[in-house]
């Protein structure tokens, strides 16, 4: 992606891995990877947003571009970079 330029194209480029994920699943594996042992309270009544969090990537494999590594992965990995 270092040699992209969006102007080349005409358009954004979503970048991920095209799976959806609620925001309960992502606060559950944050919460793993850095081994929180609180609990993550859930206000119910309120609105939650988009329902659908998935992003188009079709832009992204049309410049040959493909995950490599799961989210959970690339998380565990920043986190690991970070603590050091």
């Amino acid at each position: 992606m270092n040699n992209y330029d969006a102007k080349d194209i005409g358009e954004f480029v979503n970048i991920g891995t095209g799976k959806d994920q609620t925001i309960r699943e992502l606060s559950e594996t944050v919460k793993k990877i850095v081994d929180f042992q609180g609990n993550i309270d859930w206000d119910t009544s309120k609105p939650d947003g988009t329902p659908q969090k998935l992003l188009n990537v079709e832009g992204l494999h049309k410049l040959g571009w493909k995950n490599k590594i799961e989210l959970a992965e690339g998380i565990k990995r920043d986190y690991d970079w970070y603590k050091k």
